[in-house]
């Protein structure tokens, strides 16, 4: 497992090489000071998670993730010293796949890494073809497409999506769908999922007052389509 930690405090850097040595001894974990240097390691080699600090010498984190997401799903989890949930939704709603605040727990990091990662293998194991009048999600090759347009998901949006669709006319309360999706530990996150559903109705092109596609029950959970005992044609 190759990992990217873009953090200017070296304290920091020195301490997750450190603790990954010591508890994820398989895990190879490069280092950059700045947005800048993170470019060009992405650049020059893949990884499969990188951690993100918000404050850089050379700008903010939200910036370096919006660049990263222009031309990479690689899973992101942002670190921060701010305990704001306004950090946490843009950075959420920019598409990181999760937050810590700083001071961590290193064991707690660790585990929140090894959750991003089992969210991106999910995304890669699931199988066939389901449709719904222009909608149409091909879980062999993890593909999205709306009227025949491919549309661009991250493992963490690819795999909620694909719960929902895989229980299409049933509605999914927020505990169940946070704990399959993210797991257990993130049962009580129901910020995460109401950002990450919204993502997920704008670049499905979804209205959530009259949806087509991700239904609210409000209060309770989503569904995906219709009730499952809707007369053909009627939408939720």
């Amino acid at each position: 497992m190759r990992l990217l930690i873009v953090d200017d405090a070296p304290e920091v850097v020195e301490s997750v090489q450190l603790n990954f040595m010591l508890l994820w001894p398989d895990a190879t974990v490069v280092a950059a000071s700045d947005g800048e240097s993170a470019h060009r390691a992405l650049a020059d080699a893949p990884f499969d998670l990188v951690l993100l600090d918000i404050g850089l010498p050379d700008g903010d984190g939200f910036t370096v993730l919006e660049e990263i997401r222009r031309s990479s799903n690689v899973p992101v989890v942002m670190l921060t010293a701010r305990d704001g949930t306004d950090e946490k939704v843009r950075g959420l709603q920019l598409g990181a796949d999760d937050y810590v605040t700083k001071p961590f727990n290193h064991r707690e990091l660790i585990e929140r890494v090894r959750a991003v990662l089992r969210r991106e293998h999910m995304a890669r194991s699931m199988g066939p073809i389901v449709r719904m009048d222009d909608f149409e999600m091909d879980v062999e090759h993890q593909e999205v497409r709306i009227g025949g347009r491919l549309i661009e998901l991250t493992p963490t949006e690819y795999n909620l999506l694909h719960y929902l669709v895989d229980h299409r006319g049933v509605v999914q309360r927020h505990d169940a769908i946070l704990q399959h999706v993210w797991g257990p530990e993130y049962e009580d996150e129901v910020e995460y999922l109401r950002v990450y559903v919204a993502r997920l109705r704008e670049k499905l092109g979804d209205d959530s007052e009259h949806p087509r596609y991700l239904a609210t029950a409000r209060g309770h959970g989503y569904r995906f389509g219709p009730p499952a005992d809707a007369p053909i044609g009627v939408r939720g």
